[in-house]
């Protein structure tokens, strides 16, 4: 079968389309004939720096659409042919990908398997930041760092149905703000210098909810822009800044709070509740609640050419490659 891999780190160019021996489904696990393969941020990071990555050579890709091609003991509700979409830990930049079952997922209805690629990392951690660990009631404001990207667009959808007062958006270029606007944002700020805006956009109160995927000096700017009682969700370290650290001086005087999220752990921890957290985040699809544009599609043999778009950070929406 044919793959995309990087034996060493480093730049785009170090993806290489490389043939390998179709992969075979163990005991709990279901192997995908990839129609569609997402790409991510967390990709470039792997290849860039090695991010969870656990030898070389590696082959990326955490999310992909197809049918099963075949499943291993043990597995029930899944079966040959079945249209599904999946969460892979690594190697969807194939055309064929072993993933566990608990992270393989039917195609809800309507999605085309183009579609079903989008599914997978951004709906379940969108929903996961707006609700279950978000907690956003009706009438807070929030406000979310890459409003333009992949789980940007669906935020902004999302809080806006769950009835924000205000969404409020960060983004890197002037372009990339009327593209946020256009799904669901009242006001989108250009460059990492936002917290007097956002102290201007809420009359001086803050956010009750800031969503970061950077870390860094954006984490704590986001901190400094809560309100009173204001909750920050971290869900990445884009900058590849040093571990934050939040303790009593900064959290006790409002009252705020810190949580995290990562979809890729809860996979690994508590596949039951990814599940049920993957199910109610694909409802808000197939009811119409959410749309999540795919912007840019290449073939397999061209992810380095998607690397560079993203890594250029003029991407906006949702990047896919073109496998079979």
């Amino acid at each position: 079968m044919r793959a995309v891999e990087f034996q060493e780190y480093g730049g785009p160019e170090v993806l290489t389309a490389v043939e390998r021996a179709v992969p075979e489904p163990g005991p709990g696990e279901v192997s995908i004939d990839v129609a569609y393969a997402g790409v991510n941020f967390a990709d470039l990071k792997a290849r860039a720096e090695g991010y969870r990555v656990p030898s070389l050579p590696f082959r990326p890709g955490l999310e992909v659409s197809g049918r099963v091609r075949a499943v291993g003991a043990e597995v029930t509700g899944l079966r040959p042919g079945q249209e599904v979409a999946a969460l892979t830990d690594g190697g969807g930049y194939a055309e064929t990908v072993v993933a566990a079952a608990a992270t393989v997922f039917p195609l809800p209805e309507g999605a085309d398997l183009r579609r079903a690629a989008t599914l997978p990392t951004v709906l379940p951690t969108a929903h996961a930041l707006v609700h279950e660990v978000g907690r956003l009631r009706a009438g807070e404001t929030v406000l979310v760092q890459g409003a333009a990207g992949g789980i940007g667009t669906v935020v902004g959808q999302l809080a806006r149905a769950a009835g924000a007062g205000a969404v409020l958006g960060v983004v890197s270029t002037a372009a990339k703000a009327g593209y946020a606007r256009r799904h669901g944002y009242d006001e989108v700020f250009v460059g990492p210098d936002f917290a007097a805006e956002v102290r201007r956009a809420t009359g001086g109160r803050g956010v009750d909810l800031a969503l970061d995927p950077v870390g860094g000096d954006t984490f704590r700017r986001g901190l400094s822009a809560l309100a009173v009682f204001g909750r920050l969700v971290s869900f990445g370290n884009a900058s590849s800044a040093e571990p934050w650290q939040v303790g009593q001086p900064e959290l006790y005087p409002s009252g705020r709070s810190v949580a995290g999220f990562s979809i890729l752990a809860l996979a690994g921890t508590a596949p039951d509740a990814l599940r049920a957290l993957a199910e109610r985040a694909f409802r808000t699809v197939t009811d119409g609640t959410v749309e999540l544009p795919v912007t840019a599609e290449f073939p397999l043999a061209e992810a380095a050419e998607a690397h560079r778009l993203i890594g250029s950070r003029q991407s906006t929406g949702k990047l896919l490659l073109r496998v079979g």
